[in-house]
């Protein structure tokens, strides 16, 4: 005999504070981990990009595939590591193309087997160019600054958006995509970016001060807008995390889907302007 859903008392809320106590448990294990990393960089770093990438597609593939078998994922996985390898041992342009084939392979593989072929392609895209790109500006001269920099920004934005969304509230950002988002967490976020800014151009002596300020709040706005891209492919897809990887944040993906939107917004900028944000004169 089925019991009546309707008798069935409703579930308990999930502790906030112990929700918050595993944010700050993983965050003291990852950041001085990822701070180690990008200090001695090398293979180091091309090691920890591929990782990442080969985790994220694999949250993805059970993302949008939900039934992917193992030998799928693996696939994503391998295609998602390998371009990212290629990147930082032989050329960035070649691990670029080596990438680009393998997402033509798996949108036809994808296709054949009617599992989301262009959310599947599109997510590795979303993977694969950021990890390449990551490894690239640690790479360039003022890498390691940057990308202490940068690392500094998308915490601080994530934190101050956490905290500011939590003890003020208010106007939800976007509810349809990601209903727990406030207006006051982006404020919170952008403020808190504008300060690492202003520290950043400092400790290295910039006479550009104001505009590398500037720059790492308008970051916060690049930050939210990945984080709503993976929110929305959540709510397309049905899901509430990428997978469970990390307590208090989910899976991998979910703790850096912003970050991928700024490492693009910063090789973008470094491209245009020839060289590192903090060694703008």
């Amino acid at each position: 005999m089925v019991e009546n859903a309707a008798s069935a008392p409703p579930p308990a809320p999930p502790a906030s504070g112990s929700a918050l106590g595993a944010r700050i448990a993983s965050a003291l294990v990852m950041v001085p981990v990822a701070l180690a990393i990008v200090w001695y960089g090398g293979p180091w770093i091309a090691g920890l990009a591929a990782l990442a990438a080969a985790v994220m597609a694999w949250e993805w593939s059970r993302l949008v595939g939900r039934a992917s078998s193992l030998t799928d994922s693996l696939l994503l996985a391998g295609i998602a590591a390998i371009p990212v390898l290629l990147g930082a041992y032989i050329a960035i342009w070649f691990g670029l193309l080596v990438g680009l084939a393998g997402i033509l392979l798996q949108h036809r593989l994808a296709g054949s087997r009617n599992a989301a072929p262009i959310w599947t392609a599109a997510g590795l895209a979303w993977i694969i160019g950021p990890c390449i790109g990551f490894v690239w500006l640690r790479s360039e001269p003022a890498g390691t600054a940057t990308m202490f920099w940068l690392l500094a920004v998308v915490w601080a934005i994530d934190t101050a958006a956490y905290i500011a969304g939590k003890t003020i509230g208010g106007p939800k950002l976007a509810p349809r995509i990601s209903p727990k988002k406030t207006w006051a967490g982006l404020i919170g976020g952008l403020l808190a970016a504008i300060l690492v800014g202003l520290a950043a151009a400092l400790i290295v002596g910039s006479d550009k001060i104001w505009q590398i300020a500037l720059l790492s709040g308008a970051l916060a706005i690049v930050e939210q807008i990945g984080d709503m891209a993976e929110s929305f492919a959540k709510r397309r897809f049905g899901a509430k995390d990428s997978g469970s990887l990390i307590p208090g944040h989910g899976g991998l993906l979910d703790r850096l889907d912003g970050m991928l939107a700024v490492v693009v917004a910063v090789v973008i900028l470094s491209l245009v302007t020839g060289g590192s944000v903090l060694t703008w004169r």
